[in-house]
């Protein structure tokens, strides 16, 4: 059997002249995680669009591709194509959980919420040659006896961070702008894997860097601790996301920093309490974001600060006034969002009901256009104010303003890392051109190695002698 796996390309991923470093990041996961559970003499090719073109010259029996809400219209192409071509064709992935019908117009089977939750359902079906049109992801969901996912799969040396890892599903917390709901369900919450099974897939990744993809690494205390807890020893650099409450509280931070958590994504949205309120990001009510940020860098790692705009208290000062305020607290990178109303979230359902959504053109749902209309200040003025703000904080001159809030090491990493990503673009340009993205990794792992200690002696794992950590090779 022929397998055709695909991840297409979101929306400003797609010009063949420039494609931004963020889309050279990460594999594709979910798809290699699916193609654990084909039989082994199935025939898979796995491409990603981010980061190679689509050969659609083949002729797959099956045909499994992955949706977001950005590249729908060009994932329900290739979808069209291939059934044109007779291969039985599936889709799933956030957009698809949230538009199923919309989805069902362009496969033969669709996937509703987490794909190894229906996939093996499916593949008995398929053999049987009666698959169903859809698969729902049942709850009360476990991850015990998830497969080791397929790495081999993946072309390592087109991704700055190959080392890339899911050790959870969902978050514990509840926004109304965010998927989550619509894709794992209210009713399922948060649910990790095997502490074991974690640290055994991380053990083996080659290199020394891992990134963790997880919505939230530090959701469930006690999994987190036993995790950094077995990490610690293994001589490993980390990055991962959390939230701001989850920081503040001690125990887990420490924990981390000490098992080589170096970089850290923070949900701060917002610095108004009212619209935290407003979009049930109850989370960060009460929180002081000063004393958050100055408390991992106290622990030498870096922030990199999420800020979203256009919520209802937002006016035209939001802009300067957050970007500002990230220089200040020496926020080593932002990520700033247009707020944008995804279907099946709360949020867009309150947004349809106001009257306030501007349209359904799935392309511009991409976090950097204005989808509905602001309630303080023009849709034009949310989109320019949006980009202003990247301006701003990004400056060089505020580069350096936020590096001075730190020793000289901790300055020059600051320098290096905020520098190194929006100031060479064109650097990170000519690597993807060339494939060679893989390259940046040496530099990365520098960066963050920068104020922390030396890396620590091997430690044992499960009993044996952990391997030592080898050079990326690209298998």
């Amino acid at each position: 059997m022929k397998v055709k796996m695909i991840l297409p390309a979101l929306t400003e991923a797609r010009s063949p002249l420039f494609r931004p470093i963020k889309y050279s990041l990460f594999p594709p996961l979910g798809l290699a995680t699916l193609a654990a559970y084909l039989p082994a003499d199935a025939e898979i090719t796995l491409q990603d669009e981010h980061v190679e073109h689509v050969d659609l010259s083949d002729e797959p029996d099956l045909v499994i591709i992955q949706v977001y809400i950005t590249s729908a219209s060009r994932a329900y192409r290739y979808a069209d194509h291939y059934r044109k071509k007779g291969a039985h064709v599936c889709l799933g992935g956030l957009h698809v959980t949230s538009l199923p019908d919309e989805a069902a117009a362009h496969a033969d089977t669709v996937f509703l919420g987490p794909g190894e939750d229906t996939f093996p359902e499916f593949l008995r079906d398929f053999k049987a040659g009666r698959p169903k049109p859809c698969y729902a992801a049942p709850l009360g969901r476990t991850l015990d006896h998830l497969p080791p996912m397929r790495r081999d799969l993946i072309k390592r040396d087109l991704y700055l961070v190959p080392n890339s890892i899911i050790v959870s599903r969902g978050c514990p917390h509840h926004c109304d702008f965010c998927y989550k709901d619509a894709f794992f369900g209210k009713g399922t919450g948060f649910y990790v894997r095997k502490v074991d099974d974690a640290l055994a897939e991380i053990d083996s990744l080659p290199g020394r860097h891992v990134y963790f993809l997880d919505d939230h690494l530090l959701g469930e205390p006690r999994f987190a601790a036993m995790l950094f807890d077995g990490m610690k020893g293994m001589g490993r650099v980390f990055q991962g996301a959390a939230t701001v409450n989850s920081l503040i509280k001690p125990g887990l931070l420490e924990k981390a920093a000490e098992a080589g958590l170096r970089s850290i994504f923070v949900g701060f949205e917002n610095l108004d309490a009212n619209n935290l309120r407003d979009h049930g990001k109850v989370q960060n009510l009460g929180r002081d974001y000063n004393a958050a940020v100055r408390r991992v860098h106290e622990h030498g790692v870096m922030v990199n600060g999420s800020f979203v705009f256009g919520m209802d208290e937002d006016g035209p000062d939001v802009f300067e006034r957050t970007a500002d305020w990230a220089v200040s607290q020496g926020i080593e990178t932002s990520t700033f969002h247009v707020m944008t109303p995804y279907p099946g979230t709360a949020l867009f359902q309150r947004m349809e009901a106001e009257g306030r959504m501007l349209h359904r053109d799935w392309d511009l749902y991409d976090t950097r256009h204005t989808v509905f209309r602001p309630a303080r200040m023009t849709p034009e003025q949310l989109e320019n104010g949006y980009w202003n703000a990247y301006g701003r904080f990004y400056e060089w001159g505020n580069i350096f303003k936020g590096a001075m809030t730190k020793e000289a090491a901790g300055a020059l990493r600051h320098i290096a890392y905020a520098g190194g990503w929006k100031k060479f673009e064109w650097v990170w340009h000519a690597l993807i051109r060339m494939k060679q993205v893989a390259l940046g990794l040496p530099l990365l792992e520098r960066a963050l190695d920068l104020t922390r200690p030396p890396r620590p002696a091997a430690r044992e794992f499960n009993g044996e002698p952990a391997a030592r950590a080898v050079p990326m090779d690209g298998r």
